[in-house]
C-alpha cells in the first residue's frame, strides 16, 4: 500500500515541516506539495524534504487556484506515483485515525468505499509565549452543538481522505470529492483532522489578507471579517478576541467546551522534532489512561465525545443548508411578481426540513446517520 499526501503551502515555515514530519512517520510514502509564493523559509523546508526523495515540490505563482491545484495533485499521485490511498491537506492540518494506526485503518477499509470522512477539529489560540505551536496550543474546541457563525474560524466541518484515482476531481480544499467510481463510506468517521489555524496574530494577519479578497479563491466569513480587521488597524483585537487565556481555559475545560488533546504534541516530542520540549514528563493521555477509571472508561469517554462531535457536524451541515435555502428564497422573492411557483416551492421545503430537524433533535433516526455521508457532497462544504 502506497500513501500520498497533497499539500497547498504558502509561508508556514512555523509548522509545514512538523506537519511533513509527522505524516511521514505515520505512515505517508510521498508528499506533493504546492508551494504559491511563499518567502518566509517555507520553500526551504520544502526543498530539504525533497532532497531526501520524500517530497515533490510544485512551485505556484499568481492567482490561487485551488480546485485545480489539488485536482493536479490527486491525480498526479495516481498517475505517476503508485499511491493507492490519497491524503489531501493543508499545512495546519494533521490526519489522525481514530482507533489505530494509519495502514492498518486503511487496511480494514472494504474494497467497495473509496471516499473515507475526517473530523476537522479545531485548536484554540493560546497566549504566544514564543514556543513552538504544538506545546502552545492543547485544548481543542469540543463540538457537541454547531458553531453558527459564518465568521468563525471554528465551524464543525469534514474533510476527504480517497482511493488514488486518475480521473478525480477535488473540489472545496477537500470537503468535496468527485469521482466516476469511488463510493464514500457512511455514517462513520475514521480520523480526526487536528487543525491549528490561529498560531499567532501576525500569521492569521497574513493569511486572512490573502484570503478574504471579494475575488479569492475560498473568501470565507472569517477571511472577510480578517481583511477588513487588517484594512481598519484592529486585527490585534479581533485576534485577541480569539485567544484563550488562563481563565478561560479553566471555564471551558469545566463547562465540557474544551477539552484538552496532547495528540499532536506528544508525536512531535517522540520524534524530537525541533522545538518540542522533552518528553520525559508524562503526557496527561498516559496519565488518564492509567488513572482509576481504567483504559476501557477512557476509551469510552473518547467514544461518546466523538459521537456528539460526528452528530453536531450533521446538524452544522443542516444549519447552512438551510441557511442556503433562506438565501434562495430571497433571490426567488425579487420573481414573485412573475411566478409564485418557486417562492412557494424553497419556502415550503425549509419548512419541510426545519421540521425534521426539530423532530430528529436529540435522536439517533434516519437523518442522524447519515451524519458521515455527505464526504463528497454538498453538506460537507465549509464555504458557507
Amino acid at each position: 500500500m502506497k500513501l500520498v499526501s497533497t499539500l497547498i503551502v504558502r509561508d508556514e515555515a512555523d509548522i509545514v515541516g512538523a506537519q511533513i514530519a509527522y505524516h511521514l512517520n505515520a505512515g505517508v510514502d510521498f508528499v506533493i506539495a504546492v508551494d504559491h509564493e511563499s518567502q518566509d523559509g517555507t520553500t526551504d523546508i520544502l526543498e530539504g524534504f525533497a532532497r531526501d526523495g520524500y517530497l515533490l515540490r510544485l512551485p505556484e505563482s499568481g492567482p490561487v487556484l485551488e480546485d485545480a491545484w489539488r485536482t493536479r495533485m490527486a491525480r498526479l499521485a495516481a498517475t505517476e506515483y503508485g499511491a493507492d490511498w490519497v491524503i489531501p491537506a493543508d499545512a495546519d492540518e494533521f490526519w489522525l485515525p481514530r482507533h489505530c494506526g494509519l495502514r492498518e485503518t486503511l487496511a480494514a477499509v472494504p474494497e467497495r468505499y473509496g471516499v473515507l470522512g475526517g473530523l476537522i477539529c479545531h485548536f484554540v489560540p493560546r497566549p504566544d509565549d514564543g514556543r513552538m505551536f504544538a506545546e502552545r496550543m492543547t485544548t481543542r474546541l469540543a463540538q457537541s452543538a454547531p458553531v453558527n457563525d459564518p465568521t468563525s474560524p471554528m465551524r464543525s466541518s469534514l474533510k476527504a481522505l480517497f482511493r488514488a484515482d486518475p480521473d478525480v476531481t477535488v473540489l472545496h480544499a477537500s470537503f468535496w470529492i468527485k469521482s466516476e467510481w469511488l463510493r464514500p463510506l457512511p455514517g462513520w468517521n475514521l480520523f480526526d483532522v487536528l487543525h491549528f489555524p490561529c498560531r499567532s496574530v501576525a500569521q492569521w494577519g497574513r493569511k486572512t489578507s490573502r484570503r478574504g479578497h471579494a475575488d479569492a479563491d475560498k473568501p470565507l466569513g472569517q477571511y472577510v471579517k480578517g481583511l477588513e480587521a487588517v484594512t481598519g488597524g484592529w486585527i490585534d483585537d479581533l485576534y485577541q478576541s480569539l485567544v484563550v487565556d488562563g481563565d478561560a481555559l479553566a471555564r471551558g475545560l469545566a463547562d465540557g467546551v474544551l477539552v484538552q488533546d496532547v495528540r499532536i504534541r506528544g508525536a512531535l516530542r517522540a520524534l524530537a522534532f525541533p522545538g518540542s520540549e522533552s518528553s520525559a514528563e508524562e503526557e496527561p493521555a498516559t496519565a488518564a489512561r492509567k488513572s482509576s477509571a481504567g483504559p476501557a472508561s477512557a476509551a469510552a469517554a473518547a467514544a461518546i465525545r466523538a459521537a456528539a462531535e460526528d452528530t453536531a457536524l450533521y446538524d452544522a451541515n443542516l444549519v447552512r443548508f438551510l441557511r442556503n435555502v433562506d438565501s434562495a428564497a430571497a433571490r426567488a422573492d425579487a420573481l414573485e411578481r412573475r411566478s409564485s411557483g418557486p417562492v412557494r416551492l424553497l419556502k415550503g421545503l425549509r419548512r419541510t426540513l426545519s421540521s425534521q430537524l426539530e423532530a430528529d433533535s436529540g435522536s439517533t433516526g434516519p437523518w442522524r446517520s447519515r451524519s458521515a455521508a455527505a464526504v463528497g457532497g454538498p453538506g460537507s462544504s465549509a464555504t458557507s
